[in-house]
């Protein structure tokens, strides 16, 4: 059992969502890189949801994960026979010996903190974890490969490129302190179209725009946790720069049920960008927001970043997901003042105060 109430309706909610797809997974076996981290373990968790509520047949799920930035705490999913964790790092070369029906490469390094503190780490992931997972999709002749790359791979789009197509071919440097992270993830979507067009492997890309929700963690100083933890603990809230950049977030369930229908979807060789088209607000309109969604009154403090903080941070970033919302029948159902609801209240409940 999903050990809290919206934990359990945001499972629910994705499992519903992908319900006319779930004839391709029934019987089927799972293996998810990064099965661990924020989004791995909803990807996990839905599918095990659907083995215990929805299919004839059950799934295997294998989940892989070397815990570099995310946490091993699976308690309530280790009895499942469904349901297998392994200790492995995917940028070292690795087998699997089931036999393997989907694969999904959610592994990496996605805070701008934890990219900078790890940033060998994150290009090993992003291009040898890549070419690795690439390597077992072929051997095992999957029927479906699905890659996490990122928004990020846009860098700073120009004001004529907002709201975002797939079709941009981004505005990135290969040098700044960001580079590790925004030009793996790009050489990691090379690997995977080189793969479908001398391989025929069944790929698709995802490109997340802000995804957030519960279990993210205030301490990698991603902005929406942060603000929530200064905000619950009567903190003054920490604002890079002026405010005034903006982006637009993507909650979880939303999200995860796009990436279920990518990974389910008939046509390789795609990308999608996946995330919430709407609600665009500032740094500091979301602080604002978050003080409302909480209670709080806040006090907003803009500050330089700081020195463990990538520098070139995108002025604006915000997805065009035409695409998705026409092939794949995608279309977000929460918005930002609710998904902020539902990660406070998740918060106010798991994370341990502040010390005074």
């Amino acid at each position: 059992m999903i050990p809290d109430k919206i934990l359990e309706e945001d499972i629910a909610n994705i499992a519903e969502s992908i319900d006319e797809l779930s004839r391709k997974i029934n019987g089927r076996t799972f293996l998810i890189t990064g099965g661990s981290g924020f989004i791995g373990k909803y990807l996990v968790q839905t599918l095990h949801f659907l083995n215990t509520n929805k299919l004839k047949r059950k799934c295997r799920i294998i989940s892989v994960d070397n815990y570099i930035t995310s946490s091993s705490e699976h308690s309530w999913l280790t009895k499942s026979r469904e349901v297998e964790f392994i200790k492995l790092d995917v940028s070292k070369p690795f087998k699997i010996s089931a036999s393997v029906d989907y694969i999904v490469h959610a592994a990496g390094i996605a805070s701008p903190v934890d990219y900078g503190k790890y940033p060998l780490e994150t290009i090993d992931t992003a291009v040898y974890g890549t070419r690795n997972a690439l390597d077992l999709a072929k051997a095992k002749r999957v029927k479906s490969f699905l890659f996490f790359s990122s928004s990020e791979i846009y860098g700073n789009p120009s004001r004529d490129s907002i709201p975002t197509k797939e079709t941009y071919n981004g505005n990135v440097s290969s040098t700044g302190s960001r580079a590790c992270y925004d030009e793996s993830k790009r050489l990691g979507e090379t690997l995977c179209m080189t793969y479908y067009d001398l391989f025929k492997t069944p790929v698709k890309i995802v490109r997340p725009f802000n995804i957030f929700g519960p279990r993210m963690s205030h301490q990698d100083q991603r902005v929406i946790p942060s603000i929530i933890y200064r905000a619950i603990n009567n903190k003054d809230i920490l604002i890079h720069s002026n405010g005034k950049q903006t982006r637009t977030f993507c909650y979880i369930s939303d999200a995860v049920s796009a990436f279920f229908k990518v990974l389910l979807s008939t046509k390789s060789g795609q990308v999608y960008n996946v995330g919430n088209s709407n609600n665009e607000i500032s740094m500091n309109d979301l602080a604002n927001l978050i003080g409302k969604v909480v209670d709080k009154k806040v006090k907003i403090k803009n500050v330089n970043y700081p020195k463990n903080y990538p520098g070139d941070e995108p002025l604006r970033r915000c997805p065009d997901i035409t695409k998705i919302k026409k092939k794949l029948n995608y279309s977000p159902k929460i918005d930002l003042e609710e998904g902020l609801t539902r990660t406070a209240t998740w918060c106010k409940k798991f994370w341990k105060p502040a010390i005074r």
